[in-house]
């Protein structure tokens, strides 16, 4: 398992898309810190300069290589040929693109406070309390961390959808329909006001957890679920898309 992890690491550090990303990342927040002049600055700090959308589209476009660039090229085999079990290749790609995803949030931490303190010198004070009578830094750092449950559920369904799909465009196509369009799919799906108490529980739905913790108010009225209620739906759905994910890339035939 420790090889296969270290395996996928030296990949993901010399794949010239892992840093150029990490490049674009500042300018997209850059664009966005001007985008949003007129918003909240404590929101705009709180959200990271809306950091969260940009990195899932990373995350999705660098997931979806990550499987489907070996099963075109068949390099899959070489992986499974080292592994002792399938579990640790599948995993390992899982776990190395997750501390992708908290390098990510760490960098976009960072970006924020040099953007806070230069290019757009916001007067707030970083101790005052804002979301959930918390401190501002604290939302910030709690919505990153809030984050990471979003992404990686996002992560778990590139994996499932790599594994029925060898094409690399049709999985990224599919997978950011689902991460910025979801909210209005799950809308349409409780939009007769029959079921909700069933539908709210759609996997759409918790694709909206950073985003409802940065604005409670509008956003619980159309997932119909407090946060904690989107947190654990968030995670009971990573654990069975990655099951998922793994079963069916253990029955796929190289």
């Amino acid at each position: 398992m420790i090889f296969s992890i270290k395996q996928e690491l030296y990949k993901l550090v010399h794949r010239k898309i892992t840093w150029i990303a990490s490049i674009i990342l500042f300018f997209l927040m850059l664009i966005a810190g001007f985008a949003l002049a007129d918003e909240s600055k404590k929101l705009i700090l709180t959200l990271t300069f809306d950091s969260s959308d940009f990195i899932m589209f990373i995350l999705v476009i660098v997931g979806a290589t990550c499987f489907s660039m070996e099963f075109q090229n068949n390099t899959i085999l070489t992986l499974l040929y080292k592994a002792s079990n399938k579990i640790y290749v599948y995993l390992s790609k899982y776990i190395v693109l997750f501390l992708y995803d908290v390098f990510l949030h760490l960098l976009a931490l960072f970006y924020t406070i040099c953007l806070r303190y230069t290019i757009f010198n916001y007067r707030v004070n970083w101790s005052e309390l804002y979301l959930y009578h918390q401190p501002v830094w604290l939302n910030m750092v709690t919505a990153s961390l809030i984050d990471l449950v979003t992404t990686m559920l996002i992560i778990a369904i590139v994996f499932l959808l790599s594994c029925l799909i060898n094409s690399s465009a049709i999985v990224i196509t599919a997978s950011l329909l689902v991460t910025f369009i979801g909210q209005n799919i799950s809308s349409d799906l409780m939009n007769g006001g029959k079921f909700i108490s069933i539908m709210k529980w759609n996997p759409f739905n918790m694709v909206d957890l950073t985003r409802q913790y940065g604005n409670y108010g509008m956003y619980v009225l159309t997932t119909h679920l407090n946060n904690q209620e989107l947190l654990m739906g968030s995670l009971v759905y990573i654990l069975i898309f990655v099951i998922t994910g793994y079963l069916i890339f253990r029955r796929k035939r190289f």
